[in-house]
């Protein structure tokens, strides 16, 4: 094992301050994530999120459906292209339903 003199050491401390300041500094955020609608299905029907992330549903089907999770969020009815966003800020698995078709059904696992 090398010890470091003090001018040596002051040198690699120096290096290694000014390799941290060339380095960007971000701060993790997370990702937006879209459900599509579709043949009355939620695609995909389970996704695995980090809190802070949003998903947005979009209805590609013909005929109107709703996104509701009990006590937590509820859209409007979504008609065809239409889109409803909801951000997730607390950990927790949130099983959701279409309110006009009760057997399509989801699940967000937040992290």
């Amino acid at each position: 094992m090398k010890i470091l003199n003090r001018r040596d050491f002051g040198v690699a401390f120096g290096l290694a301050l000014a390799a941290a300041m060339l380095v960007p500094v971000t701060t993790a955020r997370a990702e937006d994530m879209e459900v599509h609608i579709d043949n009355f299905v939620f695609q995909p029907a389970e996704l695995r999120i980090k809190v802070g992330t949003t998903v947005t549903w979009t209805n590609r089907d013909d005929i109107p459906h709703t996104v509701v999770s009990a006590g937590k969020f509820r859209s409007k009815t979504l008609d065809t292209d239409d889109k409803f966003s909801f951000t997730f800020t607390n950990a927790g698995d949130y099983k959701y339903f279409c309110s006009l078709h009760p057997h399509m059904t989801g699940m967000i696992k937040v992290e």
